[in-house]
């Protein structure tokens, strides 16, 4: 019964999430500036080194599957510090700033997808604890965050003679 509950709180968080986005962002995307949004995205990304709670006692209950738990950990720190990183090349509207949003989308939406297979095939919200509001309210926003980062990169940062708009 928890799985059931868990993954109706990530698909209603998730469509919440994405209607706020389409009320809000999505109208915008080509009028504003590629740095206007994916500041604040990558800003909300730096935040995933809190998936290192998978690693904690008293965040999690006793029977988490390490093979969940440590790639889960693993990747958010990892996404969290592709993010920081990739802050102040968008910011200085640096050359590098495009493809360093790449490598942490990429990574990131990556890491997501394996840590919901993995939390699905080791049957990890029994034992999630005080964590779950992780994958119930964090993940579906890093979900749709992700996916207007991918319609940054592909439609609204455009190159124009040497520089980005």
């Amino acid at each position: 019964m928890l799985d059931r509950i868990l993954t109706l709180n990530v698909i209603a968080t998730t469509v919440v999430f994405y209607v706020a986005a389409r009320i809000y962002v999505l109208p915008n995307l080509g009028r504003w500036r590629p740095a206007t949004v994916l500041v604040p995205i990558l800003l909300l990304h730096s935040l995933r080194h809190l998936g290192l709670m998978f690693l904690t006692r008293g965040a999690i209950y006793p029977g988490l599957a390490p093979q969940f738990a440590w790639p889960a950990a693993l990747g958010d720190f990892l996404s969290a510090v592709l993010a920081f990183v990739a802050i102040f090349p968008v910011v200085r509207e640096m050359p590098a700033a495009r493809p360093m949003v790449w490598i942490f989308n990429v990574v990131g939406s990556l890491d997501l997808l394996s840590a919901i297979t993995l939390a699905n095939v080791y049957g990890t919200p029994p034992y999630m604890g005080p964590s779950y509001w992780i994958p119930a309210f964090w993940v579906p926003s890093l979900l749709v965050t992700h996916y207007l980062t991918f319609l940054i990169l592909l439609r609204h940062w455009r190159t124009n003679a040497g520089h980005e708009r």
